[in-house]
C-alpha cells in the first residue's frame, strides 16, 4: 500500500456506541487497523464493540478494537492518525468535540466526520489551520458493513493531497465505492434520496402509506420501499435531513423537503419508526413470532389500523412491470410505467421521473459527472441509478416524459438524446442488480 493507506496505524472513533460509529468502527477494524472506540462511558463503548461484532458476525474484529470513555479522548487522540467523529448530528455538539480534538491531535493527523449533511466548513470553523487542512467528510451509509457507497467531502480549506490520501484509504483497505461531492447541504446521496422519501411521505397523507409504499415499490428500482426506509432510518434522522435541506436549499425541489405536519405531530409524541418499536412510524408491529400483528398509520387521524384491513389495489400496469422484471425484461418494465394512464401512473411517474430529473440536475452543482450521482444512488442507497432508468426508458422518451410532467430536463439527458447515447457508465456493473420485483 502507498500513501495514507499504509500510514494509518491507529483510528479513534468518537461516538462509537451509535449505529454509524460502531458500524464505521467495524469497517476500520475489519481492515486490520487498530481502532479505539470512545463513548460517554466505557460501558457504552464496549456495547458499540459488541454491536460491531454482530454487524460483521464475527468476534475476530475485537482483536483490533480497544474501548474507552471521553475521559480518555485527549490521550487517545494524541497518538491517532485518523480521528473519526460520529457523535450526535448537531453542529454545536460536533464543534465542542472538535475543539477538544484540535487541542490534542498531532499535526498531520486526519479528522473526519460521518455527518450525513451538515456543512463541512461550518464544522471546522475556528479550528487551527492544520486541523482545517486535514478535515473532511467521510459519509458512510447505514449499515456501513453492508453498504459500500461512501461520499468524500472536502471544504475550501481541505488539502487536495489529504483528500487524495483519504480516497486511497477508502477505496483500498476499506473497500468503499467513493464519490467525491461538494460541500453542499446533505451532499449528493441524501439530497437526492431524501427528496424522494419525503415526497412519498407527503403523498401518503392523501393516498395512504400502504398504497404509496406498494406503488413506489421494488419494481421502481429500489431494494426497500420508501416509507419502510424512513422507518428504518428513523423519523428523527429523516426530519434532521429534510429540515436542513428545506432551510438551506432553494432549488426546484424546495417544496418537496417540507416535513409533513402529521409527521412532526407524531415525532412530538415519540414516534420515530423502527427505533420506537412500541410506537412505530408509518408501520407498527406488535408481538413476536406467530403473535406478531402489523399495523399501518392513518396520517389523517394519527392512529393505526390493522394492515389486514387496509386494502391496497394496484392497477394492472404494476403487475406488468413486475412480470417484466422477473424475466429480466427491464426495458419492458419501464415501458409499462411510461405508457400507463390513470392517477396511479401519474403518481408513479411524478416520483420516479422526479428522481431522474432532480438527481441528474445536480451534476455541475454537487458532483462533477452523472456517473457520480449514479454511483452514490446505486451503491449508497441501493436504488436504480438515474442513468439506468434513462437508458431503460430511452433518452429521447425520457426527455418527452419529463417535459410532459413539467419537470426540468437535465442537460446530460438532452445530450444523450441528441447523440443517441447510453448514460450509465459502469461497464462492469450488471444493470439488472438494480431492478427488483415486488413480492407477489
Amino acid at each position: 500500500m502507498e500513501g495514507m493507506a499504509r500510514a494509518i496505524k491507529k483510528v479513534v472513533v468518537l461516538g462509537a456506541n451509535g449505529a454509524m460509529g460502531s458500524g464505521s468502527g467495524a469497517v476500520f477494524a475489519s481492515a486490520g487497523i487498530p481502532t479505539v472506540f470512545l463513548a460517554r462511558t466505557r460501558d457504552k463503548a464496549d456495547a458499540g464493540r459488541q454491536r460491531a461484532e454482530k454487524m460483521v458476525k464475527s468476534t475476530a474484529i475485537s482483536a483490533f478494537i480497544t474501548v474507552g470513555s471521553y475521559d480518555d479522548l485527549e490521550r487517545e487522540v494524541a497518538g491517532a492518525d485518523l480521528v473519526f467523529e460520529a457523535v450526535a448530528e448537531e453542529l454545536g455538539v460536533k464543534q465542542e468535540v472538535f475543539a477538544r480534538v484540535d487541542a490534542a491531535r498531532k499535526p498531520g493527523s486526519v479528522v473526519a466526520t460521518v455527518s450525513s449533511g451538515l456543512s463541512i466548513a461550518a464544522m471546522c470553523a475556528g479550528r487551527s489551520d492544520d486541523f482545517q487542512k486535514h478535515f473532511c467528510g467521510m459519509h458512510f451509509f447505514n449499515p456501513p458493513t453492508v453498504i459500500v457507497g461512501c461520499e468524500l467531502i472536502g471544504h475550501a480549506g481541505t488539502s487536495p493531497a489529504v483528500l487524495a490520501d483519504v480516497r486511497e484509504l477508502m477505496a483500498g483497505p476499506l473497500g468503499r465505492e467513493v464519490i467525491e461531492t461538494s460541500d453542499t447541504p446533505a451532499f449528493c446521496g441524501n439530497r437526492v434520496g431524501f427528496k424522494v422519501l419525503n415526497e412519498v411521505a407527503q403523498l401518503a397523507q392523501e393516498h395512504g402509506p400502504a398504497f404509496m409504499d406498494a406503488l413506489i415499490g421494488p419494481h421502481t428500482g429500489r431494494a426497500m420501499t420508501p416509507l419502510a426506509t424512513v422507518d428504518f432510518v428513523g423519523w428523527d434522522v429523516h426530519k434532521a435531513i429534510v429540515d436542513n435541506l428545506y432551510a438551506n436549499t432553494k432549488d426546484e425541489a424546495h417544496a418537496a423537503f417540507a416535513l409533513p405536519a402529521y409527521m412532526q405531530a407524531l415525532i412530538d409524541k415519540g414516534h420515530l419508526g423502527n427505533k420506537t418499536r412500541d410506537k412505530g412510524g408509518f408501520f407498527l408491529t406488535t408481538g413476536k413470532g406467530k403473535e406478531a400483528q402489523r399495523f399501518v398509520l392513518d396520517p389523517k387521524s394519527g392512529t393505526y389500523r390493522p394492515a389486514a384491513e387496509v386494502k391496497v389495489e394496484l392497477p394492472a400496469f404494476v403487475g406488468a412491470m413486475n412480470a417484466a422484471i422477473r424475466s429480466g425484461r427491464y426495458r419492458q418494465g419501464m415501458d409499462a410505467m411510461a405508457e400507463a394512464t390513470g392517477t396511479a401512473a401519474d403518481l408513479m411517474r411524478k416520483v420516479v421521473l422526479g428522481y431522474v430529473s432532480y438527481g441528474l440536475a445536480r451534476v455541475g452543482e454537487v458532483v462533477e459527472r452523472a456517473r457520480d450521482v449514479d454511483r452514490i444512488m446505486g451503491f449508497g442507497f441501493n436504488w436504480a441509478p438515474p442513468s439506468v432508468l434513462v437508458d431503460a426508458l430511452g433518452a429521447r422518451r425520457t426527455v418527452a416524459l419529463l417535459e410532459r410532467a413539467g419537470l426540468p430536463v437535465p442537460r446530460v439527458v438532452v445530450e444523450a438524446a441528441e447523440r443517441n447515447l447510453m448514460l450509465f457508465d459502469e461497464p462492469e456493473v450488471d444493470r439488472g442488480r438494480f431492478f427488483f420485483a415486488s413480492a407477489a
